[in-house]
Parts: structure tokens; C-alpha cells; sequence
């Protein structure tokens, strides 16, 4: 997917927001797609978190399943079709958010590829979302049907961010986890680095990756606050240790409510820095090889009931270079990919400066330029944060 069309993409996306929200159509499609829709990956709500029936009043087919994972799955169609959502919603929307509601043809037409996509999942697959709209369409608004011969015969390009990795089973997942430990300073130095607290710069597609200040909050074992000061408000991006929310100008909710994978990822980023609990994050592990840039990493592997959800990457040193979480969504996993670099020395501890997240939605880079080690940090600092004000 092309920079400029994920610019596009989630300019359009924050519009479209307040569109759904307010906005109604008529159209409706049979009860039994709704629910063929909501089959195969997707966790049902917890109770007290907005579904998408609540908050998005022109969804379809994508029902009952919780805002944050919605976007998700509309990142999904994004990284499909290798195009903004505005190839398939009315392109005035961009500048329009009533023209969210229009029921264009590539609408209409996106909803019967769902319903057959759910269709030959349920025949053939027992309801498993393994045939989704990458499957066939990869970056392409049009799916691939001819053979390609310079792909037969060029060199294999690897993916890394994949999940069929094959095993090495010379590879133990603790000596991993132990040398990862050692890599960052040892179990004696960060038994003693118990928090810090970081000034630095926020860029994204929500400021056309212009550089924004912004702060972190951390903890051990399992808590961060990241508050991002945009021109029109701060964002406040919390997780206290068992729950996570995110709340500002750039959230589709005044306050959003992570679920799920979102849940579990917001868990993950909190626990890195501090490196002992990483071990203990998933019942299941298995551990192979691949590459990144060119250069040799480890993959640890963290499975739930023989699934797949996380991917751990680790450099030549031990340091932890990617984290790589799926969401299981109705329409098929979706990633989030962590990228962190710039390993500097704090407090005798290896901290990364910088960390990069990649969504099909979004993208974000976090930069560190000061870093204070165990800080006093009130508790309050990780509750959950206020609603964001509307737009005046």
C-alpha cells in the first residue's frame, strides 16, 4: 500500500467516525449474513463495551462485535485493496462525512464478497476464517487470477510477519527469554528498574507525520500511559496492568474501550521495557527463524489453544526488535506490528528510544529524548481517562 493512499486513508477514516455515528441507511441484508459475518475469529463483547450495533448506525453485516476490533477489520479491507476507504465509500466522504451513508456499488458489492467469503469458510473450512479478502485480492482492488512467471522464477522474498514459520527445534524458548534478560541488563539490574517516566516526539498519519510532543508513564510489571499532545487536544492511551482505553481527538469514541487483541498488544508494549514477564504471556510457545532486513532474527512464537496470536523477534544480541500481535477479527487476523530500535542505556537497563506501530490502519513512531528512571508515578496516572471533550 502506496504512503499517500494510507494518508488518505485515515484522514478519511477519522471522518468517517462521526459519520457512522449519526447517520442511518436503509439498507438492510438478510439476518443469516449477519450472522455468517460475526462466525470464525471474533470474541463476543465484554459486557459494558460498545458493540458496533451501539456506536455505527450504517454497519451491516460487521455486527455485535466491539469498536475497536470494527476497525480492524476495516483495516483489513484497506491492506486487501491496497486503497483508502473511500474506494468503496462515495469518494465526497473525504471532505463529507454524510457521504459515509451513500450506498455506493463497491459497498454493496464488498458486502456480497463478505457473505461469500463467510459462505465458502463455513463449506469448506468449518467456519474458520481462513479464506479472507487478502486471500485473493493482496493489495490489488482486483483478485489475482492469471500465474505469474517473474514471481515463479524471481528470488523467494520472506516474509516475516507471517505465522507459518517453520520450527527449529534446536531452539529453546527459554534460553531465549534468558538470554533477552541478560541482553538487557540482567535479572539484578532490572529487579531494581521498577519504573521511568520519558519525554520525546509522537508522528503518525494523524499529524501527516509531523513531529508532536508527547510523554510515557511506566511501571512495573505491566503499566503505561502515553499522552499525546496534538494541536487540538491530548490523547491519552492507557493501560493499567488489566485494562486498556484510549481517549482524544484521534479516537473514533470519546472514550474507546480495548478489547481483544488490542487488549492484549497494549499488554504486551507495557511489559517489554521491563523484560521478566514476557515468559509468562502465553501458555504455548514454539520457536523458529526468519529475517528482518536482511539480518537473522529468532521467533518465538506465543500460542492459545494451538493458535497462533504473537510473534517475538529477536536480534543477533538477544535485544527484542519486533513484536508482531494478530486480532481475530470476522473477516480474518489482522496485525500489529512493533518495531523497536535504538537501544540506549538507562539505569544499567537497555531501553529501545524509539518504537514504531504499524496497523493496516494507522502507523505511529514514538521517539524517545529523555528518559528518567524510577520515578514516583501516582496511580493515577494509569487510570482510566476521561472522555474526550467534542470538537468546539
Amino acid at each position: 500500500m502506496k504512503l499517500g493512499s494510507m494518508r488518505s486513508f485515515i484522514g478519511a477514516t477519522v471522518i468517517a467516525v462521526a459519520a457512522l455515528v449519526v447517520v442511518a441507511v436503509g439498507s438492510r441484508v438478510p439476518a443469516e449474513a449477519s450472522a455468517q459475518a460475526a462466525q470464525g475469529g471474533a470474541a463476543a463483547a465484554p459486557a459494558g463495551v460498545p458493540i458496533t450495533d451501539d456506536v455505527f448506525k450504517t454497519v451491516v453485516l460487521l455486527r455485535g462485535i466491539p469498536v475497536d476490533t470494527f476497525f480492524e477489520a476495516m483495516g483489513m479491507f484497506a491492506n486487501a485493496m491496497g486503497n483508502d476507504c473511500t474506494f468503496c465509500h462515495a469518494s465526497k466522504a473525504y471532505f463529507d462525512k454524510r457521504e459515509f451513508a451513500t450506498p455506493t456499488p463497491r459497498l454493496q458489492r464488498a458486502r456480497q464478497m463478505i457473505v461469500m467469503m463467510n459462505a465458502i469458510n463455513k463449506q469448506y473450512f468449518g467456519g474458520q476464517p481462513r479464506v479472507t479478502c487478502f486471500t485473493c485480492h493482496q493489495g490489488s482492488d482486483r483478485p489475482v487470477a492469471d500465474p505469474n512467471i517473474m514471481l515463479q522464477y524471481a528470488t523467494p522474498v520472506e516474509d516475516p510477519n507471517i505465522r507459518d514459520i517453520p520450527v527449529d527445534t534446536r531452539l529453546k524458548v527459554d534460553e531465549v527469554f534468558d538470554r533477552y534478560i541478560q541482553a538487557l541488563g540482567g535479572k539484578e539490574r532490572l529487579s531494581k528498574f521498577t519504573s521511568f517516566t520519558a519525554t520525546g516526539t509522537y508522528a503518525g498519519f494523524d499529524t501527516s507525520f509531523d513531529k508532536v510532543p508527547m510523554e510515557i508513564y511506566a511501571k512495573a510489571p505491566a503499566q503505561q500511559t502515553l499522552i499525546v499532545k496534538f494541536f487540538n487536544g491530548e490523547s491519552h492511551r492507557v493501560y493499567d496492568g488489566q485494562n486498556g482505553w484510549m481517549a482524544g481527538p484521534d479516537t473514533p469514541l470519546p472514550l474507546l474501550q480495548l478489547t481483544a487483541g488490542n487488549l492484549d498488544r497494549a499488554r504486551l508494549e507495557a511489559l517489554a521495557p521491563f523484560g521478566v514477564g514476557l515468559r509468562t504471556t502465553f501458555p504455548q510457545w514454539r520457536v523458529g527463524r526468519t529475517a528482518i532486513n536482511d539480518k537473522e532474527v529468532v521467533v518465538v512464537q506465543g500460542l492459545r489453544d494451538n493458535r497462533v496470536l504473537a510473534n517475538f523477534y529477536f536480534d543477533e544480541t538477544g535485544l527484542l526488535v519486533r513484536i508482531n500481535r494478530w486480532t481475530e477479527t470476522p473477516v480474518g487476523a489482522v496485525p500489529t506490528v512493533i518495531d523497536l530500535e535504538d537501544y540506549r542505556d538507562v539505569a544499567g537497563v537497555k531501553v529501545p528510544f524509539k518504537k514504531t506501530v504499524s496497523q493496516t490502519y494507522m502507523q505511529m513512531i514514538v521517539e524517545l529524548t529523555k528518559v528518567q528512571p524510577n520515578t514516583q508515578i501516582p496511580d493515577s496516572r494509569f487510570a482510566r481517562p476521561a472522555p474526550a471533550k467534542p470538537p468546539a
